[in-house]
């Protein structure tokens, strides 16, 4: 849960943010960046904020932005009766993003948030500099943060089904409450 005024000075960041990776947004988009907490209400240490360039019944397209060392928690795109989930592509393009997958435990320049050890089981770090795209297949398991810059992508997708989406963290909840 966020407040209006919370959700208004994330848009304003967030709209800095992309202006600075160097890209054109109009007025209208600005307004209408979403900021999500994931319930947990504290948008600053994990949450991101998004806005949605476009969405069809196929691909979608975004850019999002993620605040000085804010985390986006561990989640996967699980399959939809015969749709085998959403396929993500991310292209960095500004500031530090580190990137975890499975594969070895190489974190190094993240961090995992204070007491959610077992919420954050990829440990794998793809340290993505701008121009760097990752590829995320199916139901992969994933969780990205940003660095002390924060960090701008754009994530490019089949059909978008966030509210599907699954989480570790059992206290999530996908969409955010805003409230006066």
């Amino acid at each position: 849960m966020i407040t209006k005024q919370e959700l208004i000075g994330a848009q304003e960041r967030a709209a800095h943010l992309i202006e600075q990776a160097g890209l054109y947004i109009t007025e209208e988009e600005k307004q209408s960046i979403a900021a999500a907490d994931f319930g947990l209400s504290q948008l600053e240490q994990e949450g991101i904020q998004i806005l949605t360039m476009f969405e069809t019944d196929r691909i979608a397209g975004k850019i999002l932005v993620l605040f000085p060392n804010q985390t986006e928690p561990e989640h996967w795109h699980p399959s939809v009766g015969d749709d085998p989930g959403k396929e993500e592509i991310i292209r960095a393009l500004w500031g530090d993003l580190y990137f975890y997958i499975p594969g070895d435990d190489t974190l190094d320049k993240g961090f995992i948030i204070d007491g959610k050890g077992d919420y954050y089981t990829m440990r794998h770090e793809v340290d993505m500099k701008p121009g760097d795209q990752l590829i995320l297949p199916p139901g992969t398991k994933h969780w990205f943060q940003a660095g002390a810059k924060g960090a701008v992508m754009y994530s490019f997708s089949t059909k978008v089904r966030d509210t599907l989406d699954q989480f570790s963290d059992p206290n999530i909840v996908r969409e955010t409450k805003i409230v006066d």
